[in-house]
């Protein structure tokens, strides 16, 4: 028989001994055990605790002492005796809610709200499109001359805004002798068109703001499919911005009903303007009595009421947004 030949392996393909052992296991240091994470928790309110203090001081406790003033009221002994405070429970909350004048502000700023923030952020989403669009030119000075007049104390605004509409000193005698614009007819609109003035660039500012986070890429691909401006504007750019939107929305319901420094200054120049014209006013004339009690309470309540529309307007929009 014939010797069958050796057989030759070749070492490159022979298996290699694994003697690296299992992989290496995670050691727990002394930052993972418990003493570890409590300084982290320590840190962590180490670096919170000036924002915490200061949100203690200067919302939570005023809060707290205003709805503790509005459980009390004012007693006198007699016609002309000593004034002292006693426990009231809820009898200012009771004056409150039956004060016609109080109702009656709520509805002034209602109609001022439909008057006023409509027009305010549909012209801060167009202005907000325009510099966003490359169309426009000049964008830099347009945004800062769009944002100018929220730079104005809304007293300053006030008082520029009332000599323009003021018969005797208006540089436009036209319009004012033919226009009462400071008569109970027309007076909520000039303040509404000084509210305008002033924040329609702030809110420009936040949709704007959310225009740029729009991912170029979506920009260029409807541009490659043949979509202009205004489809792109439309169809693109308005629903990424909804969010934005919604929140210069609860910021204009929170300012419509903390509306205090354009009504009191076009009190000084116009009769239609009473010293309860909003809510705010309701307070502060109340305060002068003084009756810091009865002021707390309207304080209270209204409030109580601001949150209820901002939450409710945020249900509402968050429910329509995603059907």
């Amino acid at each position: 028989m014939t010797a069958l030949p050796p057989t030759v392996v070749d070492p490159a393909l022979e298996p290699v001994a694994d003697d690296a052992g299992p992989p290496p296991q995670h050691r727990p240091t002394r930052a993972d055990g418990p003493s570890g994470s409590r300084r982290h928790r320590r840190a962590a309110i180490g670096f919170l605790a000036p924002f915490l203090v200061s949100f203690a001081l200067f919302y939570l406790l005023p809060i707290g002492y205003a709805v503790y003033q509005s459980f009390f009221k004012v007693e006198r002994e007699g016609t002309f005796g000593v004034a002292h405070d006693v426990w009231g429970g809820f009898s200012q909350y009771a004056e409150v809610f039956t004060d016609s004048e109080f109702w009656h502000s709520l509805s002034n700023v209602a109609q001022f709200f439909l008057i006023s923030v409509p027009l305010q952020l549909g012209l801060a989403l167009v202005f907000a499109l325009l510099l966003d669009s490359p169309v426009l030119r000049g964008h830099r000075f347009f945004r800062l001359a769009l944002f100018a007049p929220y730079a104005v104390p809304g007293v300053i605004a006030a008082l520029m805004w009332g000599f323009l509409f003021s018969p005797g000193t208006t540089p436009i005698p036209a319009v004012a002798e033919r226009f009462d614009l400071l008569g109970p007819d027309l007076v909520m609109f000039s303040i509404a068109s000084v509210i305008n003035w002033v924040y329609t660039g702030y809110n420009m500012l936040i949709i704007y703001s959310a225009l740029k986070a729009i991912p170029s890429e979506v920009i260029e691909a409807a541009t490659v499919d043949g979509a202009g401006q205004l489809r792109i504007a439309w169809s693109i750019k308005i629903p990424h911005v909804t969010p934005a939107l919604v929140l210069t929305g609860v910021f204009s319901i929170i300012g419509t009903l903390q509306l205090f420094n354009e009504p009191q200054i076009f009190r000084t120049i116009s009769s239609a303007v009473s010293s309860t014209y909003t809510p705010n006013m309701v307070v502060y004339s109340t305060s002068s009595i003084p009756n810091y009690h009865l002021a707390a309470a309207y304080s209270v309540v209204l409030a109580l009421i601001t949150c209820a529309l901002s939450f409710t307007f945020l249900k509402v929009t968050q429910r329509r947004a995603f059907q």
